[in-house]
């Protein structure tokens, strides 16, 4: 488990409930910076696009289920002298979002220049992260990120309140893949020197390693899934289908499927369940790597670790 940076530090983050429900428009803020942040839905778009602010030069970002990727997201990043019409036409142009969210400023005080710039970068920074499917197409033109230096250093740190405050409002595009996933070329004993080791070694024959990075269960590649074991009840099935299609798994010896690539999943349960192509309680499958250590003891003895150390 990585340890934070020494750098991090605590930020306050307001979420405003514009109609007092908390499935209403939503305003969220970070103290000290004059970014304003708009989080709606289908049924509030129209509170969204009523609202003074949106008025004004920014930018916004549709997203929704992938129809192409099960289990997938699938967004569009654009940019706008007056967000409310150029939000308003991408919504209209586009079927597949459900939640449209919109950042200008409180003081106004964005130019075209710098929202163009920002848009660039957004979409590196998502294309980069290849956490979501973009709608966008190409990425923006080079000469619209060219920017004087002051400028580029106040947007950057625009991008920075963004990365915090995005996944707030539930819009995980912009967080770098772990390690274990985005240096897949290094060989794993060195992308992974610094996490703990689990396997899961099962009667069946299949065998699989992985490692918990930033809060991510990563399955590492070579591991094994087994395929067609008939379990109806398997929950995970569409996320499997999908990594079938994404070439993560691919055919391997025996009847089994094989990790091409690492894959980050969101718990150890998810990550058991397409192993063992049941749903599966990753807590208990998953162990230390040459142990009998389950993984919820290794992290009970962590949590213990910790408070004693505070």
């Amino acid at each position: 488990m990585s340890s934070p940076s020494p750098q991090s530090f605590g930020r306050t983050i307001q979420l405003f409930l514009v109609d007092g429900t908390p499935n209403g428009l939503r305003k969220a803020t970070i103290h000290g910076w004059t970014g304003l942040t708009f989080v709606a839905t289908g049924t509030t778009f129209a509170a969204l696009t009523s609202r003074p602010e949106l008025d004004r030069t920014g930018i916004y970002i549709l997203s929704g289920p992938d129809v192409e990727a099960v289990g997938g997201t699938r967004a569009y990043i654009g940019s706008a002298n007056s967000v409310r019409e150029r939000i308003k036409q991408s919504a209209q142009q586009r079927e597949f979002w459900e939640t449209a969210i919109a950042v200008t400023t409180s003081d106004d005080d964005l130019s075209k220049g710098h929202v163009e710039y920002l848009e660039a970068r957004l979409i590196q920074m998502a294309s980069d992260a290849n956490r979501v499917t973009l709608d966008n197409g190409t990425n923006p033109a080079g000469q619209r990120r060219r920017l004087p230096e002051a400028d580029q250093a106040n947007m950057e740190q625009f991008l920075a309140n963004l990365k915090i405050i995005l996944p707030v409002v539930g819009l995980d595009l912009l967080k770098p893949q772990p390690r274990a996933v985005a240096q897949a070329s290094t060989p794993v004993e060195q992308r992974t020197a610094h996490e703990t080791t689990f396997e899961i070694r099962h009667k069946s024959g299949v065998s699989a390693e992985a490692v918990e990075e930033d809060g991510e269960f990563v399955v590492l590649e070579g591991s094994q899934a087994l395929m067609d074991t008939g379990y109806v009840q398997q929950s995970y099935g569409t996320l499997k289908v999908n990594l079938v299609k994404q070439g993560v798994l691919v055919p391997g010896a025996d009847g089994k499927h094989v990790f091409a690539k690492p894959y980050s999943f969101n718990s150890p349960s998810a990550a058991a369940a397409v192993v063992l192509d049941r749903n599966s309680n990753g807590r208990t499958e998953w162990k230390v790597k040459g142990q009998k250590r389950t993984y919820h003891d290794w992290q009970q003895a962590r949590i213990s670790s910790d408070e004693a150390e505070h």
